[in-house]
C-alpha cells in the first residue's frame, strides 16, 4: 500500500518536473517575451497635440539647473477654474512664447487669449483653425469642457502659446 502511494507521488514528480522543463525551454530568455501591446496600449483615435515649438538644441539640462534658451518667453499662472484639468490646474505655471503670425499657432495647441465673454486671460486649447471674409481664426475649447468656446478666437486676440507646463 505504501509502495503505491510512492509510485504514484513519484509520477506525479516527474510530471510536473518535465512540465518544469518544457516551460523552462519554451520562456528561456523571458526578456525577449512581448505582451502583446493591445494590453497597455488602447487603440484610441489620434488626437491632436501641441507642435514643437522649441527645438531640442534650446533645451540644457545641468545637475544643478535647466536652461531653456526661448525668446520673447514669459511666464503664467493658472486660475482654478477645472477647464483645463487634468493637464492644467491650480498651482502649475507655465512658459508661453508670443507667436509672429497665425502660422505659429497649429491645432492642438494651448493658446492663451482675450475675450470680450472673460474676465482676464483664458488658455485652452485650438481645436479648429480656418479661415473666413476676416482672415484666419481659431476654435478652442477647454480639455474639461464640453463644448467648444463660444466665437472665434482671431491672431490679434492670441496673447500666447503655451511651451511648457511646470507643475
Amino acid at each position: 500500500m505504501v509502495f503505491g502511494k510512492i509510485f504514484i507521488y513519484s509520477e506525479i514528480a516527474v510530471i510536473v518536473f518535465l512540465a518544469g522543463i518544457a516551460m523552462g525551454s519554451i520562456l528561456e530568455d523571458s526578456s525577449t517575451l512581448q505582451m502583446p501591446s493591445s494590453l497597455f496600449l488602447s487603440r484610441s483615435a489620434e488626437l491632436s497635440s501641441p507642435s514643437d515649438h522649441i527645438p531640442e538644441e534650446s533645451i540644457k539640462v545641468y545637475t544643478d539647473r535647466v536652461v531653456l534658451d526661448i525668446s520673447d518667453a514669459s511666464w503664467a499662472s493658472f486660475t482654478d477654474t477645472n477647464s483645463m484639468d487634468p493637464f492644467i490646474d491650480a498651482g502649475a505655471n507655465s512658459i508661453e512664447i508670443r507667436p509672429s503670425s497665425p502660422d505659429d499657432i497649429n491645432v492642438g495647441d494651448v493658446v492663451s487669449f482675450r475675450t470680450m465673454l472673460a474676465d482676464g486671460i483664458v488658455i485652452h486649447r485650438v481645436i479648429s483653425k480656418g479661415e473666413d471674409d476676416k482672415g484666419i481664426y481659431f476654435i478652442t475649447k477647454g480639455d474639461n469642457n464640453d463644448l467648444a468656446d463660444p466665437g472665434k478666437r482671431r491672431f490679434e486676440d492670441i496673447t500666447g502659446v503655451v511651451v511648457g507646463v511646470i507643475y
